[in-house]
């Protein structure tokens, strides 16, 4: 992914350490925060670089230790959207002041039909379980990196991986969710 010295580069303010550590990582968090049914994945995404760049000076540790710290963060921001969620409930219609095209709405519609039956399959899952294999198998996280994430030990992660591909297996034998 990168070396020390690009956060340190980053830590100085260079621009081109800020883009090469958003190249490497965006993607996955990205994809781990629409798995965990972000509602504004792209502006979580935002959210998790902006808190990234004001605390990167008091980061400190090896690029393994950065990756996890992203995800740290990006977990703790999905967690507040869900809150600030739970407090001000929205509108099905969303915001009728704004103008649609009705192209975007399709390929909007199209495209989130299809990630929905591809996040289907984890609704067998417990919320652990399910982002365990977001972490590990979309974010690709080490063990190491997946626990520092979730604040638990490397043993609970194997555990909760463990259980959640051994769930998924018995609910395809049983055909509650099809591939």
């Amino acid at each position: 992914m990168h070396d020390k010295s690009i956060v340190v580069a980053a830590q100085a303010g260079a621009e081109w350490a800020w883009d090469r550590l958003y190249r490497s990582v965006a993607p996955q968090i990205r994809g781990f925060l629409i798995g965990r049914g972000a509602e504004d994945p792209d502006g979580l995404l935002g959210d998790v670089f902006l808190d990234a760049a004001r605390n990167i000076n008091r980061f400190e540790g090896s690029e393994a230790d950065f990756r996890s710290w992203i995800f740290t963060i990006a977990r703790r921001r999905l967690i507040d959207e869900r809150r600030r969620r739970a407090r001000r409930p929205t509108s099905e219609l969303g915001d009728a002041r704004e103008p649609v095209d009705p192209q975007d709405v399709e390929v909007t519609a199209i495209a989130s039909a299809r990630l929905g039956e591809m996040l289907s399959i984890l609704d067998v899952l417990t919320e652990q379980q399910r982002e365990v294999l977001l972490l590990r198998m979309i974010s690709d996280l080490s063990l190491a990196e997946t626990a520092t994430a979730m604040d638990k030990s490397i043993s609970a992660v194997k555990v909760l991986q463990h259980r959640a591909i051994a769930r998924l297996r018995r609910a395809i034998e049983r055909q509650e969710v099809t591939l």
